[in-house]
């Protein structure tokens, strides 16, 4: 996995999003309540904090969880929430320790179908089924992870041409594109709850 993301609009942040599948996990995990930049630039600053160029579960995993909560809480902070999300984080490395040996890759590498990484997405600790299918389209739109009915499993997300997720940006025309659909899913779904209240 090599490929250049623009999820961080950070150069760094974003290279090693593109070479790491812990670290594309991780910002996806991340990727809740705060900016999509400022979740995706999260595994970068991770890795710098801990002295390393990547992400290595076994080393998350195994760290005393108030030491890695003060580290995402360093300022500037991971995230909005950085003791919940450290907590989460050392989950989902724990779980790839446990389930693939350490290896995020493993998780999509030898996935025979959509359905069954969508699956195993599903699985992941903080995963959701609209956060796994936003990661499965992620996969397949921008890293060439294409299994047999990726895009089926991936619903709305795997649409060609479409600008609904960051597996939709490719730079910043199309993030404001996804910017401007996230808004006006946001307001529709506003519209429909004081609808309902009437």
């Amino acid at each position: 996995m090599d490929v250049t993301l623009h999820l961080a609009q950070d150069p760094a942040a974003d290279a090693l999003l593109g070479r790491s599948p812990l670290a594309a996990l991780t910002g996806m995990l991340l990727d809740q309540q705060i900016p999509m930049e400022w979740a995706f630039k999260g595994p970068r600053t991770i890795a710098d904090r801990l002295g390393t160029e990547d992400l290595d579960a076994h080393e998350i995993a195994a760290m005393d969880p108030e030491a890695f909560a003060a580290l995402l809480a360093d300022k500037p902070a991971v995230h909005r929430y950085p003791g919940s999300m450290a907590k989460r984080v050392q989950q989902l490395c724990q779980y790839l320790v446990e389930h693939y040996d350490g290896d995020a890759e493993a998780v999509w590498r030898d996935a025979g179908s959509g359905p069954e990484l969508l699956r195993r997405l599903q699985e992941l600790p903080g995963f959701g089924k609209q956060k796994a299918q936003i990661f499965l389209a992620l996969l397949g739109k921008r890293l060439g992870v294409t299994p047999e009915g990726w895009r089926e499993a991936a619903g709305a997300y795997g649409e060609p041409d479409s600008f609904r997720s960051v597996a939709d940006i490719t730079g910043p025309e199309s993030l404001a594109k996804v910017r401007a659909h996230k808004q006006e899913m946001k307001a529709a779904a506003k519209a429909a709850k004081a609808a309902r209240k009437n």
